[in-house]
């Protein structure tokens, strides 16, 4: 990413915010894929392509052998919110039955599984929904709402970095004015960004901050999670992915910048 910025002229300030943590010790998954076994799920919903990997290296590890599990996906209907999934089920040769289209957020999945109303109603249907890092309870409420009987099914979350001095040093940037863009790619960078702000004492600082450069979001889901936390985004990429986002923040940031700033 600080490649493609540098490509563009800009001058990249790289704070990694966030560190992935797989659930060693994760006995809802193993339940989970046990139950799979059995025949037990009507639908799959994956999240997220890195989250649906590393479930299957949790059965593998646990059960010695992933493909009593993969066999299990084949039979089952799966709905991946994104590429990304769409990719790893492609790799272990499993059948995808629905696609979210973009930006691929929970609406997305949602407004997809309304349309298969006809074919396939959720009232009394058993849906297993694979979480990635932090439980989305407007989904599973959703879910709940059109008389699903939803299981969770958490696979890894998300820690704050071992070091947390780029990070601390690029919410004093913000604070002090020293930022013109800021770029975010998923909502828990919001998250550790206000939560490490905080511990600093800068929260009221940064959110100054950041009303006086451009925020960009990779897409609604961050940009949700941006409002929580009383920030505003500038901008969304007309695709939520990374060379979209950067490109775009190049192309209006000037103008986004002097309305701001003026």
């Amino acid at each position: 990413m600080a490649s493609i910025i540098s490509s563009y002229g800009g001058q990249p300030i790289s704070a990694p915010s966030m560190r992935e943590v797989p659930l060693e010790s994760n006995p809802e998954a193993i339940a989970f894929a046990d139950a799979l076994e059995r025949g037990e799920f009507d639908l799959v919903i994956l999240l997220t392509g890195v989250g649906t990997r590393a479930l299957v290296a949790v059965v593998e590890r646990v059960k010695g052998s992933r493909d009593a599990f993969v066999g299990a996906l084949g039979r089952t209907r799966i709905l991946a919110r994104g590429p990304k999934p769409v990719a790893v089920l492609r790799e272990f040769q499993v059948p995808l039955w629905l696609t979210a289209p973009e930006p691929n957020t929970w609406r997305e999945v949602l407004s997809a599984l309304d349309g298969k109303q006809q074919e396939f109603p959720l009232a009394g249907r058993r849906v297993a929904v694979q979480e990635y890092g932090a439980s989305n309870p407007d989904l599973l409420a959703a879910l709940e709402a059109r008389g699903a009987r939803v299981t969770r099914v958490p696979v890894y979350q998300w820690a704050l970095p071992d070091d947390l001095g780029p990070l601390e040093a690029a919410v004093r940037a913000i604070a002090n004015g020293e930022i013109d863009v800021a770029l975010f790619t998923t909502a828990t960078q919001v998250v550790h960004l206000s939560k490490v702000a905080d511990s600093m004492g800068m929260a009221d600082q940064v959110r100054r901050g950041l009303k006086s450069c451009v925020v960009a979001s990779i897409g609604p889901t961050t940009s949700e999670e941006m409002r929580e936390h009383g920030i505003q985004p500038d901008l969304e990429p007309t695709h939520p992915k990374m060379g979209f986002l950067v490109r775009e923040a190049a192309e209006r940031a000037g103008d986004i910048l002097l309305r701001k700033r003026t």
